[in-house]
């Protein structure tokens, strides 16, 4: 069986809407982020464990709208005693299940089910509220949130502010729409597909 991303045959290379004239660096990139274990980590309500003693790869679980990273891992808080995990890491179920107990956590793989794209630009944010309710201006590096865009959930995770770096989530079913919707949106400043 062979393993397809999720914007496998839409997602082309190339440059796109208002590029003429302008250097490459103010265009906004667009890539789709794959090859990645995504875990979602869940806390039981009757489980007394004390989260702040438990690590992964020596990153805390963060509290409400932030993220914990290093150079293989990023923790997105999604809600009360709920985690998303992203990493490059392939043993990252595995070290998991070693790590924690399920009599106090649940765990999922997600990592087939999510559709990732990144842009890195100044106009990220620019882009994002066109079609997301969120007051951007307000978001800044390693923090994250749930909301919708154009209609469609999404995750977004601010891994930079300088220059402005955003992963948006989104389910794998909602990909295609969510690309589309992405790119429209950044015609009016131009972008490059990587």
């Amino acid at each position: 069986m062979i393993t397809m991303s999720a914007l496998e045959n839409i997602h082309t290379k190339g440059l796109f809407g208002d590029h003429k004239g302008k250097n490459e660096n103010e265009l906004i990139k667009i890539t789709e982020i794959k090859d990645v274990i995504i875990c979602q980590i869940v806390k039981y309500k009757s489980s007394l464990l004390d989260i702040s003693k438990i690590n992964i790869d020596g990153l805390t679980f963060p509290s409400t709208l932030n993220c914990s990273s290093n150079t293989s891992n990023r923790i997105l808080w999604m809600g009360p005693d709920n985690w998303l995990v992203v990493s490059t890491n392939l043993n990252l179920i595995e070290n998991i299940k070693n790590k924690f107990d399920v009599n106090d956590f649940a765990f999922t793989d997600l990592s087939h089910s999510r559709a990732i794209i990144e842009l890195e630009g100044k106009n990220t944010k620019e882009v994002l509220k066109k079609g997301c309710p969120y007051n951007f201006n307000e978001l800044k590096k390693n923090n994250c949130l749930n909301s919708s865009f154009n209609g469609m959930s999404i995750t977004v995770d601010m891994l930079n502010d300088n220059p402005n770096k955003i992963r948006i989530f989104s389910l794998r079913s909602f990909g295609e729409s969510l690309y589309h919707s992405i790119t429209d949106a950044c015609l009016e400043f131009g972008y490059t597909a990587k």
